[in-house]
């Protein structure tokens, strides 16, 4: 069986005229997978349907933040009302208050918020909110970390353990790249190292406390609590992106689950119900030096656009109610164990990290903490598993370093058939 995907090609062909290889965002173009990308007509619940008329059942859930699934009725009422008022405002609205006190009433780690229109807006500001607070230039990001296409971040590590990192984008000004220093994960003497020698012009470290743009590179709890205090001995301020991680494995993201307090805080996805939305947040007295208040300039036309600011409230409200974590990862482990039974039961060489209802298909049996633990051939078995799985009516992001996610809407018995096919697939790719 084969998928049809001759309205997607269509499209695809056509998509290429006007936008640079043929998508808006790059990993859309299926470059790390076989055959044009599919266009999606729409969604419901945990399925998607293409333009030719294929159903899948959804993993990739928008890269994250359906986290109640495609077109939940509650969101979709509320937008509905909202809409009949306007569209937007470029002012204060009432909806921009409920969404902030939901979240600053129920994350302790957030005394302020300021809303942006994306993750990467979020780290942007929230990067120049700390260089403006402690007066000082060098940040300290982290191999396999991955905070949007801000250019300062858009750095990797070069041959050393910690460098001045090499740019991963043309048209980064080498300036920008000399202000950043490149460390590797889950390596703490070094980190100690650079801030004993550096904290003197080093303003913030930033990393995902959950790393999930680079595979799932789950860090030890101690590990994380040690770049708390280091941070707090060298004076140096600590945030977490949590644009994947905030509201996913909990209200209060992987703060709230590690019961670890960064001075910032980046969120994006969830909070938005599915539209467009970021935030920064954290204490109050680093939050009150961005302008109108502190001299930290910062704005959006669209910020706090009620459209948006009403979508993340009706889904942030639903995943407020009784026990919804718990039943989130309660459904994904069991869907994870059946896979890992049978990869065990058959010898296969791979595992599946999983974190409240993030998991990732992971190639070898060796724990997977750094992105140089991934074994870039194990890419071609992905290549291989990703095809077959969407000719048997499952969603997986195109590469395999992406993550999956799963939402309310994946029911026990969704779950039951998808592991079914992941577990044929994966006799298919290893029995060939």
């Amino acid at each position: 069986m084969s998928l049809n995907r001759d309205q997607s090609s269509r499209l695809y062909s056509e998509a290429q005229q006007y936008f640079p290889g043929g998508v808006n965002s790059p990993v859309r173009a299926f470059k790390s997978v076989y055959g044009s990308p599919l266009f999606i007509r729409n969604g419901h619940g945990a399925m998607i349907y293409d333009e030719d008329g294929n159903q899948f059942v959804d993993f990739c859930g928008s890269w994250g933040p359906l986290i109640l699934g495609h077109n939940h009725p509650v969101i979709k009422d509320e937008v509905i009302r909202t809409i009949e008022n306007g569209l937007s405002f470029g002012a204060p609205t009432v909806h921009g208050n409920a969404l902030g006190k939901i979240i600053v009433d129920n994350h302790r780690f957030i005394d302020k918020l300021r809303f942006v229109s994306s993750g990467t807006e979020a780290v942007m500001s929230a990067i120049r909110l700390a260089r403006g607070y402690t007066g000082k230039n060098k940040i300290i990001k982290f191999e396999g970390c991955y905070h949007g296409h801000v250019d300062s971040l858009l750095v990797k590590a070069g041959s050393g353990l910690a460098t001045f990192g090499v740019s991963t984008s043309l048209g980064i000004p080498k300036g920008f790249i000399d202000e950043t220093i490149v460390l590797q994960l889950n390596d703490l003497a070094r980190f100690e190292e650079v801030l004993a020698s550096s904290s003197d012009s080093i303003a913030c470290v930033i990393l995902e406390p959950i790393p999930a743009n680079n595979g799932l590179l789950l860090q030890d709890n101690n590990y994380l609590a040690w770049l708390r205090l280091l941070c707090d001995q060298y004076g140096v301020l600590l945030i977490f992106d949590e644009v994947i991680s905030g509201f996913r494995v909990g209200f209060e993201g992987a703060s709230g689950y590690y019961n670890i307090q960064p001075d910032l805080i980046t969120m994006g996805k969830i909070i938005g119900g599915g539209m467009p939305v970021g935030a920064f947040g954290g204490k109050a007295e680093i939050m009150k030096k961005i302008s109108p208040e502190g001299d930290v300039y910062q704005a959006g036309t669209l910020s706090a656009n009620p459209v948006a600011m009403t979508a993340g409230l009706a889904c942030l409200n639903i995943c407020l109610q009784p026990d919804f974590y718990q039943d989130q990862e309660k459904r994904t482990k069991t869907f994870v164990r059946k896979i890992e039974s049978h990869i065990d039961a058959q010898g296969y060489d791979m595992h599946i990290p999983q974190i409240g209802s993030i998991f990732w298909l992971a190639f070898g049996k060796k724990r997977i903490v750094t992105p140089d633990d991934i074994n870039s051939d194990s890419m071609g078995l992905f290549k291989e598993l990703h095809r077959y799985l969407l000719d048997h009516g499952v969603y997986l992001g195109p590469s395999g370093y992406e993550v999956g996610f799963v939402s309310m809407s994946h029911t026990p018995q969704l779950l039951e058939r998808s592991a079914e096919i992941i577990c044929n697939a994966l006799d298919h790719i290893f029995k060939r």
